[in-house]
């Protein structure tokens, strides 16, 4: 695979001829003080040995020793992991140790908006640019007394313990405070999406029944205010995390509108009565994004969460107050939610972001300016692969338009590390060199990278790995888990596998007959994914039926869930995820379809920016739906003469036969079978994005919203016209 990823080495002879000579020599000068420095090492009582030995152990192991497991950590054979802290066993008390802990160090930081301005594109359109200036910090006790405060004034606004309360807000500090208020006052936290649409919106807000409301002014105005009068009957309070404006004339008669200042004013008076939260307690019911039709609410209680966390947390080597965390996915999401919370648990410091604002290049920062990671430089950063990706094809594209020089330098430098990189060696020196200006990219200080929320290609983790010097650990959990499952150890330097269960859970794999896949397949045991623990949530919110569906209690009384999800166990116990029973699709010839195999392979491909694969069981090919990258179709149409505006090309028949002969010879290169690769394709001009509807907010597909938006395009390509 490492071979397959290697930069073309299209090159000067003797360049290269003198790059090799320079390298035989650094090689040679560094090699005594490196077998010294490794044997030293070793020798003081690493008893890991060398990083290249501790990738080949074994990282988890099947506890009866059957192939389908179940299988455990290495570390928790006996016992699952509950806690992070003896005794610390609510969110509560866990932020009220940090808070005792680490009282004067910074907690939650924000930067500070200096200017905002209109710019306009040069196709018309009209962006909002911001300047903004250095991140302010509120300590651990501030941000313990402002939670505080809020709870109680919330219990003054006749919010009662054990009663649900909604947030619905972007991802800031003040979502935290919020919600860690919410948990020292007992007042289960409903969560919701921001880019959730209207009806998914009424829907979580209605079947929680909540009276409160904690949002943002933006959201508030654009999003609720419309709403509140028919679709919202229970609504009684709404709590504007904003200073500004004081005071919101024009809401109906019942509904009072407060700001975050005015209700924690309210909560500095003597205390209201506060009921502590037990582990058993509901702490969040997190609405899912829906990749699949209308939003659950899934109940995770105290104990859940904070097993979770401690499961994570050990994936972390040396995680501790020294850290920083930018915070800039949706804190509706488990993955950003448990990232924060083993963060604080720790007491780092975590500065707020957002995907707009991230980079110096990000869409809302103006030209000149920092973004958030140029300023904040994190050294622990949470990302989805579609994240990922762009990072990736964005410095593939500045590659490209290198001079000569300077891309043979980087492309030599790349094989070298890669080369280096797979052997467990470092490279200080192409680090130094080479790599410095895109690792800055990041801040130049992120030491863990972890991936979440969809499977990352090989090559989108291998490129992390070699140009951000830090290495990427992938993740695979769920809402339904706590977002725990596995984490790959962050020494283990194979790609496509999801590493071993974590502390806190135990993975069982169940015959899929349909499907084809079993526990005696060999050379691995394959079948669908179990996992239980105490990190196991308490099931959907109201959905009775879904919960006998999904969710068991075995004769011990531990509670499992069916993922839906097919993987593998290779011999030193990491998870490889190969498969989804929702995604495998039955053609009329027999053959078996993996929708979900199809697009990741294909998304490897540059002309690619998103693809949705697509199979119709009375139908004997796939076709595909499309979102090309601009800057290579542009290119391959200018190739063969072929003009037009973007949605022209988009929607001309020559263009798409040219796009799909590339994805067949990409999808062949992948070793796709025949029947496995899109016949038909269209080409959508608009890209998916949260806000149209067709993914979620961690851009996974929705499979059903993609398949009425293109079913015209579905008809024209299955009727052959």
């Amino acid at each position: 695979v490492d071979q397959l990823m290697r930069l073309k080495e299209d090159l000067n002879p003797t360049l290269l001829l003198l790059f090799r000579l320079v390298v035989w020599f650094y090689t040679v000068v560094t090699f005594l003080p490196y077998q010294l420095y490794t044997w030293a090492s070793v020798s003081v009582g690493d008893v890991c040995g060398s990083e290249e030995e501790r990738a080949k152990k074994a990282k988890a192991r099947s506890v009866l020793g059957c192939p389908e497991g179940p299988y455990r950590a290495v570390g928790a054979t006996k016992r699952l992991v509950t806690s992070l802290h003896p005794g610390v066993d609510t969110l509560d008390k866990m932020f009220e140790y940090a808070a005792t802990r680490f009282p004067d160090r910074d907690c939650l930081g924000t930067r500070e908006v200096i200017s905002e301005e209109d710019e306009q594109q040069n196709n018309g359109k009209v962006f909002k640019k911001v300047v903004l200036g250095e991140y302010c910090w509120r300590s651990y006790h501030e941000v313990f007394a402002a939670a505080s405060q809020l709870g109680s004034g919330l219990a003054s606004l006749g919010q009662q313990p054990k009663h649900n309360i909604a947030i619905f807000c972007e991802t800031r500090a003040e979502w935290i405070i919020a919600a860690q208020a919410c948990f020292m006052y007992n007042f289960p936290l409903a969560t919701l999406y921001s880019t959730l649409g209207g009806p998914a919106i009424a829907h979580g807000l209605n079947e929680t029944q909540v009276t409160h409301i904690i949002t943002s002014r933006e959201l508030l105005e654009t999003r609720l205010k419309v709403k509140i009068h028919k679709q919202l009957p229970r609504l009684q309070h709404i709590i504007v995390l904003d200073d500004t404006p004081t005071s919101w004339p024009g809401y109906p008669r019942g509904i009072s509108v407060h700001n975050m200042a005015a209700v924690q004013k309210l909560g500095a008076r003597p205390e209201n009565g506060k009921l502590q939260p037990l582990p058993s307690d509901i702490a969040v019911i997190m609405y899912t994004s829906g990749s699949t039709g209308i939003p659950k609410g899934v109940m995770i209680s105290h104990s859940n969460i904070m097993a979770g966390i401690a499961g994570m947390a050990e994936r972390i080597p040396n995680l501790c107050e020294e850290d920083t965390y930018i915070g800039y996915l949706p804190l509706a999401h488990v993955l950003e939610l448990s990232a924060e919370l083993v963060c604080i648990s720790h007491g780092c410091r975590i500065g707020y972001s957002s995907p707009q604002t991230l980079a110096d290049q990000s869409t809302k920062i103006k030209k000149g300016s920092k973004g958030d990671t140029s300023v904040l430089q994190p050294t622990l950063m949470a990302a989805v692969p579609e994240i990922m990706d762009r990072i990736y094809k964005n410095v593939m594209t500045k590659v490209e338009e290198m001079n000569c020089l300077q891309r043979t330098l980087f492309t030599l430098a790349y094989n070298y590390k890669l080369e280096q990189f797979t052997k467990g060696h470092s490279t200080p020196l192409c680090d130094r060199l080479v790599f410095r200006k895109v690792r800055s990219l990041l801040g130049g200080r992120t030491r863990v990278l972890l991936s979440g929320g969809a499977p990352l290609s090989a090559a989108t983790q291998r490129f992390m790995n070699v140009c951000f010097c830090c290495p990427v650990g992938q993740g695979y959990g769920l809402t339904e888990t706590c977002g725990a499952g596995t984490i790959s150890e962050l020494w283990d330097y194979s790609t496509g596998r999801v590493g071993g269960p974590l502390v806190c859970c135990e993975i069982k794999l169940k015959d899929w007959v349909e499907g084809g896949y079993r526990s005696t397949d060999e050379p691995h045991p394959r079948g669908e994914i179990l996992v239980g623990g105490p990190n196991v949530t308490m099931g959907y919110y109201k959905v009775e039926a879904k919960n006998q569906e999904d969710f068991f209690v075995d004769e011990n009384g531990q509670r499992w869930f069916r993922t839906g999800d097919i993987g593998e166990f290779h011999q030193d116990g990491c998870l490889k995820i190969i498969d989804r029973k929702k995604d495998l699709v039955k053609l009329q010839a027999g053959e078996y379809v993996s929708l979900g195999k199809v697009e990741a392979m294909l998304k490897n491909c540059p002309l690619v920016d998103n693809i949705c694969a697509y199979a119709n069981s009375d139908e004997t090919y796939v076709i595909g739906f499309v979102v090309p990258n601009q800057k290579h179709l542009l290119a391959l149409a200018d190739q063969y003469g072929i003009q037009g505006s973007w949605e022209e090309l988009c929607n001309t028949e020559a263009v798409e036969e040219l796009v799909l002969k590339v994805l067949t010879e990409a999808a062949l290169a992948a070793q796709l079978e025949r029947f496995e690769i899109p016949r038909k394709i269209c080409l959508s001009p608009e890209p998916w994005t949260p806000e149209t509807g067709l993914v979620t907010d961690a851009f996974k597909l929705k499979r059903k919203e993609l398949k009425t938006h293109y079913q015209e395009d579905i008809e024209r390509m299955y009727g052959g016209k």
